[in-house]
């Protein structure tokens, strides 16, 4: 049998419009790493040609498009959401695309264009908004205009506020994104999100980063000292029921310790190109490849693709 290709739903891309104003807004480092990579089309489709990956879901990582200016933010997401969207057009059974957001005022209306008028995928939102987490009541037009869609939301993470005093001179991917995951995964939680937005597809990135061993503890602290008791459903199987991909470095330690808090069943390959290169993605594919199959399946990719043709046609909700 011939092994499964891959999809993967956290690929990236920029454009040299987005490059430019984000060194313009004094960005040329971003989230501390050295610099900005390239993308190209073809160099991408190389790329999956080579890793065996069917189809890659594009978006644009962080920081995002938001430099200070609402004005500013809603051209650029116009701009880059534009682009994408040809992208997929003229490679469409190899690409797909999610939307930019541009921060939280003008959301809606840059979803409802995107999904409606582009055809986009779904949309991406940063795991926080210049110190703003998910749960803020500010994003709850943007929730509940995308919970009637049944849309998909690809959280993607980015600096925590304050990244400078914690990240200890390092890039904050290094680190900072696996914990600002969980920051954001706890917010969306424990303010009721995930609840009152049942059909929101969420997906978030790097197995989770440090929710597998921090969802038991969050219940803990729910029970220990929540101002009223709750009768909401734990917090563990709130997290089982959204989807992951595995974007980073799967194996051998971060899908273990993933499954064995959430399961597998909704768990998507990612490879996190353009800012990951195109030999580390290889090397990720390898161990993906090389590890011990999941129960139930031949391999990991014939597991990952089935999951995420289920996440991308909804089902599920």
């Amino acid at each position: 049998m011939a092994p499964s290709g891959l999809i993967d739903v956290h690929a990236h891309f920029v454009t040299d419009e987005y490059v430019a104003a984000a060194r313009a807004a004094g960005i040329a480092h971003p989230d501390g790493m050295p610099g900005w990579p390239g993308w190209d089309p073809a160099d991408h489709l190389e790329l999956m040609r080579r890793g065996g990956i069917d189809k890659a879901y594009l978006s644009v990582s962080s920081p995002g498009v938001h430099f200070g200016d609402d004005t500013a933010a809603r051209l650029l997401a116009r701009s880059v959401n534009e682009f994408g969207a040809a992208v997929a057009l003229q490679h469409p059974d190899r690409f797909g695309h999610f939307a930019t957001l541009p921060g939280i005022d003008g959301a809606v209306a840059e979803a409802a264009y995107a999904l409606d008028v582009l055809g986009a995928d779904g949309v991406v939102v940063e795991s926080n908004q210049h110190g703003v987490y998910l749960g803020d009541p500010r994003f709850e037009p943007l929730w509940a205009e995308l919970d009637r869609r049944g849309a998909l939301v690809f959280v993607h993470p980015t600096s925590p506020p304050n990244a400078e005093a914690v990240s200890l001179g390092r890039p904050r991917p290094m680190l900072e994104f696996l914990f600002d995951t969980a920051r954001s995964a706890a917010d969306l939680v424990l303010a009721g999100v995930l609840l009152r937005h049942p059909r929101i597809r969420w997906v978030l990135t790097h197995a989770g980063g440090v929710l597998p061993l921090l969802a038991d503890r969050m219940d803990m602290f729910r029970a220990a000292f929540a101002a009223s008791p709750t009768d909401d459903p734990a917090v563990i199987s709130q997290l089982a029921g959204i989807w992951y991909d595995m974007a980073g470095t799967p194996f051998p330690r971060q899908v273990p310790a993933f499954e064995a808090a959430f399961g597998t069943s909704r768990l998507v390959y990612g490879s996190d190109h353009c800012w990951t290169p195109a030999a580390a993605v290889l090397n990720q594919i390898a161990s993906i490849d090389a590890a011990p199959p999941p129960p139930g399946h031949p391999t990991w990719r014939d597991l990952t693709t089935g999951n995420a043709r289920r996440l991308l046609a909804g089902a599920e909700r």
